[in-house]
């Protein structure tokens, strides 16, 4: 005998989201450093099934004839230029407005580390810089701590999403504080995206069970032993803890409960 599966829905195609006006089909969002070539780069940005890439611009050589822009297909592929390595709200503000006058985007992740060590926001420095490139008419996408307060004080402000921080950068320690992302999903009233500290496919699952948007990550594919093959197994996951999500869990309970029902039993 043959069994045919139902078909149930939302399926992961018909389950789409909107960020900044666009709607997507994909909740996972891929960073563009750390492969080994360009050609490992594109293999795994294709496996992901990622409709979004993030571009460090201080890190882009714009004077290289094979640059990381020039060989990334804009018809595929939103780009979201990002300000990593700025450590002042003034860094980053000027950092995208080159990447404005460069015709890449209107859509940016900005980034302010205060510490060179720990990698950690500096959620003071990224109020100031949001506040400015709101005002200039940019949507922002911020990468804070997992802080509630912040992240309310961001969307208030009028920022495209919230994306806290799962743990420290290129940790791939998972969500470490499940609590406060919980927290800042339930008063959230733009997008959720986990940024940073995925370090495998089930810490996605997770991330994506607690009910978030969507989330991004690099070093956890381009860092892998097999990058491409992570790289499927990040798609899936999100897929998985989405449906998860969505199927809602059962409930933890302190004891055992049988699966099968007591009553009738053959004595």
């Amino acid at each position: 005998m043959v069994w045919q599966m139902a078909n149930t829905s939302p399926t992961p195609n018909d389950d789409t989201w909107t960020l900044a006006g666009r709607t997507l089909s994909s909740r996972l969002i891929v960073g563009t450093g750390k492969y080994r070539d360009a050609e490992q780069t594109k293999a795994c940005l294709q496996r992901s099934g990622a409709e979004i890439v993030t571009v460090t611009l201080r890190r882009v050589d714009l004077s290289a004839k094979d640059n990381l822009l020039s060989w990334i297909d804009r018809d595929r592929y939103l780009l979201l230029p990002n300000t990593a390595g700025c450590y002042t709200a003034d860094d980053a503000v000027r950092t995208l407005r080159l990447a404005r006058e460069l015709g890449i985007a209107e859509l940016v992740k900005l980034e302010v580390i205060g510490d060179p060590k720990t990698l950690l926001p500096d959620n003071e420095q990224t109020l100031l810089a949001a506040k400015i490139l709101l005002d200039e008419g940019f949507s922002v996408l911020p990468y804070v701590s997992d802080d509630p307060i912040v992240c309310r004080k961001l969307q208030d402000m009028g920022c495209a999403a919230v994306m806290p921080l799962a743990a420290p950068i290129g940790s791939g320690q998972g969500i470490v504080n499940p609590h406060n992302i919980r927290f800042i999903v339930e008063q959230a009233t733009v997008p959720v995206i986990v940024d940073a500290g995925v370090g495998t496919a089930s810490d996605a699952a997770v991330a994506m069970e607690l009910g978030i948007d969507g989330v991004l990550m690099n070093t956890a594919i381009a860092q892998a032993r097999e990058p491409e093959r992570m790289a499927d197994a990040m798609r899936m996951g999100i897929i998985a803890g989405r449906q998860a999500y969505l199927a809602g869990r059962m409930p933890r309970r302190t004891h055992a409960n049988a699966s099968s029902p007591t009553q009738g039993l053959i004595e």
